[in-house]
């Protein structure tokens, strides 16, 4: 494909440079430093520039680092050259012209590219990779409120199946509104403020359901002030909403029936939403809503808190892994409320999940130490605090099987922690390592034969022995040249120099250098494990699951001294 073929005037960031490039952001950086040829930018700001799409194309052709564009980028790129950064508007374009409209997609490249992509994925599918694109890209910081995709499946995980309808009252583009359920859902409907996001939201909603015969609404408007769908009762209600909101419509609502547990204060619109929500779950039904992790426990919201709790609205609260939100990085907990179809019959427990050490990709299937249930009666106390890590509690450990496991560990890594540290004689002649120059590392950079992406610095050349290369560029002389007059260090591995020589002694020095990484390497694990052999052991003596050692009539002299200085001041520190 040549640059010709390419979208005219379509421009990329930096961040889609490295997707089409399959290379890391930093690289482009890199590439941009210190590649004069590289395209300058065409738009955009000195944060996030704009690069004309034909030339960077045709550079990393040239660069032979180019690969075969898709059609999924093709299409994306003939958005961006006819919508800029309003890419929820072009995604809704696509969508109506993959439910069968013409009227919104008017550009022929973009129109055959979804064609080309249709011909091979689902209409769904080739939405939800535009989706991940738009999260991905710049475009995302014009909407407010958008559900990360990693939520999206928790979120969905905890949901279940449900063959009703499902309600999102603040939907965004409708990433959590798509997710949960499956064929067998009798219809979507979502409200959100965002005009751009709600069309994205509909199109995404009515995609979903299209072979499924169902239905989807989507509609524009806040609602909190605005409820679009007041007689709503839906069988599962899914939600992310928005956090920290003073100005929520408190004053208008007082007297709203929603408020079921009590009318939140101006500092809770969090549990303005979870009622709302509530308010909208059938008999029978449920529903999911992603609160920061806040929520539990804030002293302000206590009453609603134990009301919910004593009505059994919450059947489940979970601790999410940090990385889950997309417009803050507070913890997220998602709370399972359940509106009974007998009122007279409620649970009298609430389950807790802690998946807060889990990966943000799952899994979502806790452990069973990660999850109690815990009756209410200890729930309602003075602070009624849901969070789950205060009830669900690591299991106490094998103290006898694991310090004896670590103690046979540790005595086997330390016969071989020696081997690892190489003899070094010294040198004949001390000093310089090379007569002539040395050679920089942006002088490798520029001729091709280093590879620096952040810190990770890598041999291109079978010229250059790669642990020798990076062992010098980390020298003790090479950090103080990265260091400035005030006493600052900075990184900067490009002004690193390296001494000359053959491949031969590089290989001697590269093999030197490999033995005190694996050194290093193995003396972090052993003090890991000697940290927990330590902790083990504390725990073991004083929960009564181990003993001390006996003591011996003739103690050897270290130890005997050791004792006496520790009882000496022992003695001293009773005298004080």
């Amino acid at each position: 494909m040549t640059a010709e073929d390419e979208v005219p005037g379509a421009a990329v960031t930096a961040a889609e440079i490295a997707r089409l490039a399959g290379v890391t952001r930093a690289a482009v950086s890199n590439w941009r430093r210190r590649r004069s040829d590289f395209p300058s930018p065409v738009g955009g700001t000195s944060a996030s520039p704009l690069f004309s799409l034909a030339q960077v194309q045709q550079w990393l052709q040239g660069q032979r680092e180019g690969r075969e564009v898709s059609g999924e980028v093709r299409l994306w790129q003939a958005l961006r050259g006819t919508y800029g950064e309003e890419m929820a508007t072009a995604l809704a374009a696509v969508g109506d012209y993959l439910l069968g409209g013409r009227d919104e997609l008017t550009d022929r490249t973009a129109c055959e590219a979804v064609d080309g992509l249709v011909a091979e994925r689902m209409p769904t599918e080739v939405m939800d990779g535009l989706v991940s694109r738009l999260l991905e890209s710049s475009a995302r910081a014009a909407l407010d409120g958008v559900s990360t995709l990693r939520l999206a499946r928790a979120v969905r995980e905890f949901a279940g199946e449900t063959s009703g309808a499902v309600f999102d009252p603040a939907c965004g583009i409708g990433s959590l509104l798509v997710a949960v359920g499956s064929g067998a859902v009798g219809s979507r409907l979502g409200q959100d403020t965002h005009a751009d996001a709600t069309r994205l939201a509909r199109v995404r909603a009515a995609l979903s359901v299209v072979e499924a015969g169902a239905s989807a609404q989507v509609v524009a408007g806040d609602s909190l002030r605005a409820d679009a769908f007041p007689d709503l009762r839906a069988d599962l209600v899914v939600c992310e909403p928005p956090t920290a909101v003073a100005d929520w419509g408190r004053e208008q609502l007082l007297i709203d029936p929603r408020w079921e547990a009590g009318v939140p204060s101006r500092g809770e619109s969090e549990l303005a939403w979870l009622q709302h929500c509530y308010h909208h779950t059938a008999p029978g039904g449920r529903a999911v809503v992603a609160l920061p992790a806040s929520v539990a426990h804030r002293r302000s919201g206590r009453r609603i808190r134990a009301e919910m709790v004593r009505r059994g609205c919450v059947t489940m609260v979970v601790a999410l892994p940090p990385g889950l939100a997309a417009s803050h990085a507070l913890p997220l907990h998602l709370w399972v409320l359940s509106r009974p179809a007998d009122p007279r019959r409620t649970s009298g427990a609430v389950r807790m999940v802690d998946l807060s050490t889990n990966s943000p990709d799952g899994p979502w299937q806790p452990q069973p130490h990660q999850e109690a249930e815990v009756p209410l009666i200890d729930l309602l106390n003075d602070e009624v605090d849901l969070t789950p890590s205060r009830y669900v509690r690591e299991p106490e450990p094998d103290y006898v099987a694991e310090y004896d496991a670590l103690r046979r560990d540790l005595e086997t890594r330390f016969s071989r922690l020696q081997a690892l540290l190489p003899e070094l004689p010294p040198r004949d002649r001390p000093g310089s390592l090379d007569e002539g120059a040395p050679v920089t590392m942006s002088d490798l950079l520029a001729a091709g034969l280093v590879n620096l992406d952040g810190e990770d610095l890598t041999s291109l050349s079978d010229q250059l022995d790669p642990d020798y290369v990076r062992g010098f560029a980390n020298s003790a002389e090479n950090a103080r040249r990265s260091t400035s007059a005030s006493g600052t260090f900075r990184a900067d591995l490009r002004a690193a120099r390296l001494p000359r020589m053959d491949i031969e002694r590089q290989h001697r020095y590269g093999g030197a250098f490999r033995l005190l990484i694996a050194f290093e390497r193995e003396l972090a694990e052993i003090a890991m494990m000697g940290d927990r052999a330590t902790r083990l052991a504390r725990d073991g003596l004083t929960s009564g699951a181990l003993d001390p050692p006996p003591t011996q009539a003739n103690g050897d002299v270290e130890h005997q001294s050791t004792t006496d200085g520790d009882e000496a001041v022992g003695r001293e520190g009773r005298t004080l």
